[in-house]
């Protein structure tokens, strides 16, 4: 019985899951907007009204990418910077962390560019704090580097930094695939070389 139930669990994380990535994937290529449930639904091989198993709508679907990502990044940035390893190591890890990040979930980069005024007001709220709290773990790393900077100048950088990070995936598309590790590599250098100048 146990077990029944949770292989019942799991499969039903597992279809969550299958239904944040299509929502993403779709999101990022025709705007919250412009995509219904049904297509949602159909992106999975369910019925639109079937996703209300697992989300309460279509503005809760997005409120779940965009604050799990936000979790995700604040957990990982944490993890980095709880390490006992030089500043200027943690900052590498930081930068490949975030890497990582923009070049496998670049779908989710552009829903956020483009549709977080479309979350909830609760939501957006979360979002922009975990946002803050993943700023401060970089501008933290920075000041240890930069002892003499202003803090604004270091949240500066970071903010910079992620913008050169961020938009990157979306303009090497036709030069180079994303995940290359080309491109990773050019990523990080021009990152580090721009937060430590």
């Amino acid at each position: 019985m146990t077990s029944g139930a949770t292989d019942r669990d799991r499969a039903k994380a597992d279809r969550s899951d299958a239904i944040l990535r299509a929502a993403a994937r779709l999101f990022a290529e025709r705007g919250f907007s412009g995509v219904s449930l049904e297509e949602l639904g159909n992106a999975v091989g369910i019925t639109g009204p079937a996703l209300y198993r697992h989300f309460a709508g279509k503005q809760a679907l997005l409120g779940a990418i965009l604050v799990s990502v936000s979790e995700r990044l604040l957990a990982g940035g944490r993890e980095v910077a709880a390490s006992e390893i030089p500043a200027d190591e943690r900052l590498r890890e930081l930068i490949r962390f975030h890497v990582d990040f923009a070049v496998t979930d670049a779908d989710v980069i552009r829903v956020h560019d483009r549709d977080l005024a479309s979350l909830t007001d609760t939501d957006r709220h979360t979002v922009r704090r975990l946002q803050r709290e993943y700023i401060d773990v970089w501008t933290d790393t920075l000041g240890a580097i930069h002892p003499d900077r202003a803090h604004d100048e270091l949240r500066l950088r970071a903010h910079a930094a992620f913008g050169l990070i961020n938009s990157t995936p979306h303009s090497v598309r036709g030069i180079a695939a994303p995940n290359d590790a080309t491109v990773r590599r050019t990523l990080e250098s021009m990152a580090y070389a721009a937060l430590v100048c």
